[in-house]
């Protein structure tokens, strides 16, 4: 069963077409899964040993630094441990290591997961992506990227893969807000996520969009905002992260010298419920917070203790009497 808390009789249940009535506050990947396979499914991260085109020169020559908050090694762990390992070998060494702790995973996705997994040409993503399908216990596969690493023959092979198996993609946006998407140095607008995410919708490939919560000018005004948007573009799967600062980043000096403010883990709660119950309901969570090792992180605190905000968000919808929908359709 998922470790999320059930929902108790104080609170409505999710009734969806064609859902039933479900168990938890937020639809969550797990059941996601199930419900495609018809069993248990885990993503195996996978290190193809891409760049990100956010980072190094660009093609007018002009310097780019990375998102202020990025270290890869924090973010991906599997960057630190599988770096040139062949990716078979990846997969095989970690389907064992799910298997040891997690006894009843019966299917895998791929999940090409450290820095941006578009960013190459489409013959040479052909060759990686076929390499992890070939493997007997993968289903399938799911593709981290960003919206300014998606031309148009990329989209074409995914769709072409998408036709036959199962695929994801998953686009970092982190904000709709202009101001926040500055302040991340992210090195792209919101249109340009736009443009990106129409084009690959319109390919019919299953997306997910990838969102920071507590970026410091963001009120609740902001979350509000982001997550109307988000329910107009219904993506198939929604990750929702914490900001969170680790060591050698720029968000790390800031933090430092004092000039950044982070919330709460209460304050993160009430952000993400706030923002799941303008969400459609048959929207899939993928996650609700961000956790990091350490070694790795600064701040804050509670992102060091694991499930501690699931737990927290969880205990919050029940004293709030809430669950992903409430308010979408009749929004407030």
């Amino acid at each position: 069963m998922d470790s999320d808390l059930q929902i108790s009789s104080l609170t409505k249940p999710i009734l969806t077409s064609g859902l039933g009535e479900r168990r938890f506050f937020y639809r969550t990947l797990g059941e996601a899964m199930r419900r495609e396979f018809g069993c248990n499914v885990w993503k195996v991260s996978v290190d193809a040993g891409f760049s990100c085109p956010n980072v190094g020169i660009d093609g007018n020559g002009n310097v780019r630094n990375g998102c202020i908050f990025c270290d890869i090694n924090s973010f991906s762990p599997s960057r630190r441990f599988v770096a040139g390992k062949p990716i078979l070998v990846q997969i095989d060494e970690g389907i064992t290591q799910l298997k040891r702790h997690y006894p009843k995973a019966q299917k895998f996705i791929a999940y090409f997961q450290p820095s941006t997994n578009t960013n190459a040409p489409p013959e040479q993503l052909k060759i990686i992506y076929n390499e992890a399908l070939k493997h007997p216990e993968i289903v399938g596969l799911t593709i981290g990227t960003r919206p300014d690493a998606l031309p148009e023959e990329v989209l074409e092979l995914l769709a072409a893969i998408s036709r036959e198996k199962y695929l994801q993609l998953e686009i970092g946006l982190q904000s709709i807000h202009q101001k926040s998407l500055d302040f991340l140095n992210r090195g792209h607008t919101y249109s340009a996520f736009i443009d990106s995410y129409n084009r690959v919708k319109k390919r019919k490939i299953k997306t997910g969009v990838h969102l920071i919560l507590g970026i410091p000018n963001e009120n609740r005004d902001d979350v509000i905002e982001t997550a109307k948007e988000i329910a107009y573009l219904n993506p198939v799967s929604i990750k929702l992260h914490n900001l969170y600062v680790v060591r050698g980043t720029r968000l790390a000096d800031y933090w430092n010298d004092g000039k950044l403010t982070l919330p709460t883990i209460d304050e993160y709660a009430e952000m993400v419920i706030d923002f799941l119950e303008r969400i459609p309901p048959e929207i899939i969570i993928d996650r609700i917070s961000s956790e990091a090792t350490e070694e790795y992180i600064i701040a804050p605190d509670w992102s060091r203790i694991k499930h501690a905000a699931r737990n927290t968000i969880n205990k919050l919808f029940l004293l709030r009497k809430s669950y992903q929908g409430k308010y979408y359709g009749k929004f407030s």
